[in-house]
């Protein structure tokens, strides 16, 4: 097992030979290692069945099983990802900006790679392939950090990119996977300043929590989603119940899926019990408020900690409030800051959402589901940043860029 060091050192090294590559040559490594995910699709399912049987045996949630498994159906999708972000511009050495000084000097500033990016995640095994692709088309090199839960699918992945790597123009250490998952060895990654320029962690709110705090590298932050639906009064009946299903039940274990669904008042007392019958009818646990309970007395009484709660599983917390102003706050006292949405037809109200709710994304009228980098046409995601500095909302290939200033003259001094 190769030392953490010794990843570091090749990581570091393979960026000057990314900073030669051209478009092309990234495009062709993307490719290639698309062509590669096919061809060794059936090893990839070994490795991932030893990582499913082991979840098992440990007792591991279902939602979280549905986060390590792959299946034939999410191979070829990352591999059609992966064609489609070459298609996508490449952000590196375009001119963001350009203008000429009184003294002479021509000014320009450009787009370049950050340079080494380290990714620490959980569970989800197609993070290895989107963290990879992306960090391949902007020049970055990575090293991959994942949790012992998908340690075989992630280590047969990094093969098959290196494999990849190999007979392309690209050094075959730009992607590395460390595989050494303990506490340990991650802490120590998160303290190799010399050789990382940033870290970016995804998965749950303790990891994030961890890596924030225990970080002396920088890090770019995804955030946990307690994400929310808010059913206004004037809402379609029909599109809120749809919508709200959707989002919570058409993949409940990922982060843009909601929590919470906020129910003004006046239409919960028309159409509430058409919305807790269709919730439940999908096998959904609703927990709600008093007033809730009021008219449903079968359910399960919503706690403070609710509120709070990234269930990730088929439960969802539900409560009744007065107006808008009143969703709001609640929102934004409890949420995440990640994805949010409004159901209404009062324009007034949709305005009042969107501008005053503090999150990534919100929407209007549409599941959250949508907050995902494949969604926005970035190819695919390095993670959802709920941060405000640098990167907010999906993180595509323009998130994993840095700035230069180069400057022209024709022998001005100072």
């Amino acid at each position: 097992m190769t030392s953490l060091i010794e990843i570091a050192k090749q990581a570091k090294q393979a960026t000057t030979g990314l900073a030669k590559a051209t478009t092309a040559n990234k495009n062709d490594a993307l490719h290639l290692i698309a062509q590669e995910l096919i061809k060794q699709q059936d090893a990839i399912l070994h490795g991932n069945q030893k990582d499913l049987d082991s979840a098992v045996e440990k007792g591991i949630s279902a939602s979280v099983i549905d986060r390590i498994r792959l299946t034939p159906e999410r191979i070829e999708t990352m591999a059609q990802a992966l064609h489609e972000l070459v298609e996508l511009d490449d952000p590196i050495r375009k001119t963001l900006d350009d203008w000429k000084r009184p003294n002479g000097l021509q000014i320009t500033k450009i787009a370049v790679p950050i340079g080494v990016i380290g990714i620490i995640y959980e569970a989800r095994p197609n993070v290895t392939v989107d963290a990879a692709s992306l960090c391949l088309k902007t020049g970055n090199a990575v090293i991959l950090r994942g949790s012992s839960s998908a340690i075989h699918s992630n280590t047969i992945l990094v093969k098959v990119i290196q494999d990849a790597l190999a007979k392309s123009e690209l050094p075959t250490h730009s992607v590395q996977l460390i595989e050494d998952t303990s506490r340990a060895t991650a802490e120590k990654m998160f303290r190799l300043n010399e050789y990382l320029d940033v870290l970016i962690p995804r998965g749950s709110k303790q990891l994030i929590d961890t890596v924030v705090e225990k970080s002396s590298v920088p890090v770019l932050e995804t955030g946990a989603g307690n994400c929310h639906l808010y059913i206004d009064q004037t809402a379609n009946v029909e599109m809120a119940i749809e919508i709200a299903i959707n989002a919570k039940t058409q993949r409940p274990s990922v982060c843009n899926a909601i929590e919470t669904i906020l129910v003004e008042r006046g239409w919960f007392e028309k159409n509430g019990e058409q919305l807790v019958r269709a919730l439940i009818e999908k096998d959904v646990t609703v927990r709600g408020d008093e007033l809730v309970l009021a008219q449903n007395n079968d359910l399960e009484l919503a706690t403070e900690d609710d509120w709070h709660m990234e269930y990730l599983d088929t439960t969802v917390s539900m409560k009744i409030v007065d107006d808008v102003h009143q969703a709001i706050e609640h929102i934004n006292r409890y949420g995440t800051h990640h994805s949010e949405a409004i159901i209404s037809e009062d324009q007034n109200n949709v305005v009042s959402f969107l501008n005053q709710v503090d999150a990534a994304c919100v929407y209007h009228n549409a599941s959250t589901r949508f907050t995902d980098g494949f969604e926005f046409g970035f190819g695919a995601e390095i993670g959802i940043s709920t941060q405000k500095l640098h990167a907010r909302g999906p993180m595509g290939l323009e998130a994993l860029t840095s700035t230069k200033y180069v400057l022209y003259g024709d022998g001005q001094i100072k």
